[in-house]
C-alpha cells in the first residue's frame, strides 16, 4: 500500500473519529447531521425554524423520516422543541448547549487540522 501524506481533511476525520469513541452513546447517523447542519444554520443566521418547516425538507426525506429523526435529536439533547407561546400549535426548534459545544469542539477539530 502506498502511503501518502495525510492533508487537512484526513486529520480533520481522525480528530472527527476520536469523539466518536470519546462519546459512543452521542453519535449521530449522518442523517440526524445534516437535519442538525440545517437547524445550526439557521440559528446562526437568526431564522426562527419550526418543526414544521423541517419536516417539509424534502432533501431529507420523508416527514415520517424527519419527525422521528426530530425525536432522536431532542432525545439526544441537541435540539428542543419550543411551543409558541401565542399559537401552541408551532413549535421552533432550537439548538441546545450541547450542539452548541458540538460545533465549537468540530471548529476545533478544523483549527488543529489546518495546522501543518
Amino acid at each position: 500500500m502506498k502511503a501518502i501524506k495525510p492533508t487537512a481533511y484526513a486529520r480533520f476525520l481522525n480528530a472527527l473519529d476520536s469523539l466518536d469513541r470519546i462519546k459512543p452513546g452521542s453519535q449521530l447517523d449522518s442523517l440526524e447531521q445534516q437535519i442538525l447542519d440545517y437547524v445550526y444554520r439557521a440559528s446562526v443566521n437568526q431564522k426562527q425554524l419550526l418543526v414544521g418547516d423541517v419536516i417539509h425538507l424534502e432533501q431529507f426525506g420523508s416527514q415520517a423520516t424527519l419527525h422521528a429523526r426530530l425525536k432522536n435529536l431532542v432525545g439526544k439533547g441537541y435540539i428542543e422543541l419550543v411551543e409558541d407561546r401565542v399559537d401552541g400549535r408551532k413549535k421552533s426548534v432550537q439548538i441546545t448547549k450541547k450542539a452548541e459545544a458540538h460545533y465549537q469542539y468540530l471548529s476545533e477539530c478544523m483549527n488543529k487540522a489546518l495546522k501543518p
